[in-house]
This record gives C-alpha cells, sequence and structure tokens, in this order.
C-alpha cells in the first residue's frame, strides 16, 4: 500500500538520520528503576496510545504474559477510529488480556475508570491480597498521557474521597521525555491506592520502520528528529485513504464558506468576532481546512492507491492549503513548514478526523 511505502520511507531517515537520538540517559535510567518496582507493585497499567494499539506497546514488556495484574489502558481514545477502537478491545479480550479504553481529559470517563480500577483492587483483595495500601505502576512510551492519566485520577479520588491538602501534580507536557522522575499521586481511600507516574521509556533501536514513522506522526518521537513536512505527507497519505474526509461534504458548496480577503471590511469584522487569520485553532480555520481538503480530494481524477498519484494529490493539497491557513504564497519553502505544522498540529488534537493507524493482527 502507498501509505505503507510512505511510512517506511519516513521510519528509515529518522532511524538512520538519528542514530537512536531518542534513546537519552535518563529513559536506560527510568527502564531500570522500572523494572525494580514491578514485582513491588500490585497492579501495572501499560498506557498506549489508541490510534496505534499495538506499535504503542513498550518494548520492555512485550515478552511479559498477560495476567490479571498487567492491564492494557488504550488512552487517547478521542482520537481513534470508534469502531477500529472497539475491534481492538474485542482483540486484547481474546487475547485473554485487561483492556481498557479512556480519554484522560474527560471527567466522567476518568470516574468510570476509577470505578473500573477500585474493582481491580476488590478483586485483589478477594485473592489474597491483605494490604491497606494498594500500588499501582504506570508504565509507557513516552507522550502516550500516563501524567495526564495520573493527574486526573488524583483529582477525581481525591474528590470521591473528600480528601483534604494540597493537589499534587505530575508534569504534563506537549512534548515527549518531559517526565524525568518517578512521582507518587494518591487516587483513593479505603483502602488507599496510589498511582505511580514513570518517565515514557523507548527501545534504544526500532527496527521496524513503519512502527517508526507512526511513533513520530502521533509525537512520541521528538519533532527535531523528523522533518515536519514528511510527517504532514504521511498524514495526508492516510487521510486521503480513508472515509473521513467524506464527513466534510456539508462544508463545500458555499456553505459556510466566506471570501478570503478581498472583502470590504472583512478585517474589521473578524477583530468584531474575535476571528483572527494567523490562528489556525480557530473554527473558521479549521472548516476552511477541512472544505479545501474535501474539495481537492473529490476533485482528483488520479487513482489514490497509485503511489505516484497520491503524491501528486499530496502536492495539491499543500498548495490549496496555504490559502486555507492563510499563508502568503511568497514565502516560498518556508510557507510548506508552517503548512505542515498547523497541519500536524490539527490532526494531533482530533481537529481533522478520527484515526486508528494500526491494523489488527
Amino acid at each position: 500500500m502507498a501509505t505503507a511505502n510512505i511510512a517506511r520511507q519516513i521510519g528509515t531517515s529518522v532511524a538512520k538520520g538519528s542514530g537512536g537520538g531518542w534513546y537519552s540517559p535518563h529513559m536506560a535510567a527510568a527502564s531500570r528503576a522500572i523494572a525494580q518496582r514491578i514485582p513491588l507493585v500490585d497492579l501495572l497499567l501499560e498506557i498506549r496510545d489508541a490510534r496505534i494499539p499495538l506499535s504503542s506497546g513498550c518494548e520492555q514488556f512485550r515478552n511479559h504474559k498477560y495476567s490479571s495484574r498487567r492491564i492494557i489502558v488504550l488512552n487517547k481514545m478521542d482520537l481513534a477510529n470508534r469502531l477500529q477502537m472497539k475491534e481492538w478491545m474485542r482483540y486484547f479480550e481474546q487475547n485473554n488480556c485487561i483492556s481498557y479504553g479512556v480519554n484522560a481529559h474527560n471527567k466522567e470517563n476518568i470516574k468510570q475508570f476509577l470505578n473500573f480500577l477500585q474493582a481491580q483492587v476488590r478483586e485483589l483483595g478477594k485473592r489474597g491480597h491483605s494490604s491497606f495500601t494498594t500500588t499501582i505502576l504506570l508504565v509507557g512510551i513516552p507522550n502516550v498521557g500516563k501524567s495526564a492519566l495520573a493527574n486526573s485520577l488524583h483529582q477525581i479520588g481525591r474528590i470521591g474521597a473528600a480528601e483534604k491538602g494540597k493537589l499534587k501534580h505530575a508534569i504534563v507536557s506537549p512534548h515527549p521525555g518531559e517526565t524525568k522522575d518517578i512521582s507518587s499521586l494518591k487516587i483513593g481511600s479505603h483502602p488507599n491506592i496510589y498511582v505511580l507516574d514513570t518517565p515514557g521509556i523507548l527501545s534504544p533501536e526500532i527496527p521496524d520502520a513503519e512502527i517508526c514513522a507512526k511513533l513520530a506522526l502521533t509525537g512520541t518521537i521528538r519533532e527535531s528528529l523528523v522533518a515536519e513536512n514528511d510527517l504532514a505527507k504521511y498524514f495526508l497519505a492516510v487521510l486521503n485513504l480513508s472515509n473521513e474526509y467524506k464527513k466534510w461534504e456539508g462544508l463545500s458548496h458555499g456553505q459556510n464558506e466566506r471570501p478570503l480577503a478581498d472583502h470590504e471590511g472583512e478585517e474589521m469584522d473578524m477583530k468584531r468576532k474575535r476571528q483572527y487569520p494567523t490562528d489556525h485553532t480557530q473554527d473558521f480555520i479549521v472548516n476552511e481546512v477541512r472544505r479545501t481538503l474535501f474539495e481537492t480530494i473529490s476533485t482528483f481524477d488520479g487513482n489514490v492507491d497509485d503511489e505516484k498519484d497520491l503524491a501528486r494529490l499530496i502536492e495539491a493539497e499543500i498548495i490549496a492549503l496555504q490559502k486555507a491557513f492563510r499563508i502568503p504564497v511568497n514565502h516560498g519553502e518556508s510557507s510548506h513548514d508552517k503548512v505542515a505544522a498547523k497541519l500536524l498540529n490539527l490532526y494531533r488534537t482530533g481537529r481533522l478526523g478520527h484515526y486508528t493507524l494500526d491494523s489488527i493482527p
């Protein structure tokens, strides 16, 4: 498939160019510290990215057998394809693995997840666990949302238990590798339940180029190690071969469309409505991007399954998006860089559809 070829090209380029630059000394130290704590904790939650349920698996645990103490948590489920998410949950169930889908930023979802964890703790008690304190270890690769999940559980858990005192916070960042130390947060009382948030760890080598590209696209590998232009093309390839763009048909044919720049008084109107053309996250810009992508794909006369035709469509989309993002065409190559950065941001925040990049084996 053309998308897989693009992914392999990106992954090979990242692996050769970085020489494993994503693997820092603190990852090696964190990996050892985690290995030492695993025998001491009661539950192990491996946090994965719901968009890449297999590719985001932590290499350190690939050979560990699934058990009642190990739970696969698919975070960022709001960014993944819902139907494929259900299929992945069934896949894990068929492989005798406990799994749970979660959105770390959804309060109701976190409440349900906390109830699920408390039920797991009660099951431990039935199997002879008599401690008054239960410890849960959160592990996973960088940027899958471990710290955000720990903070949300801590906040909801304290409210439910009517705990007093100052809230603790694990460091949360959109950039991978920001968590450097293992921190403990209380999420329940009677019995006391603590989660240990840990730094994200990657393998020193990622031999599968396609997995490497998926990790880069979803933000696990630092952007300094991969060209954003290449990642933007990869995302567009995924979009072009999906049905997500068809959902934006209603934005075409003039609906929700405004003239781009020639309208008299447009600038004053934008200010009055607090619309700023340079902010690509605003709804009117996002809708313009969606409309542009829908029309460019729908009017394309080539075969998207053909690699050369797909590349031609992607180039046409990048050129068309310059106008949608209000980027002056006279900026040359830098305009493509700006399109790529804005496009990736919209993809990673779920504004351009929901995608699951991994296929079930």
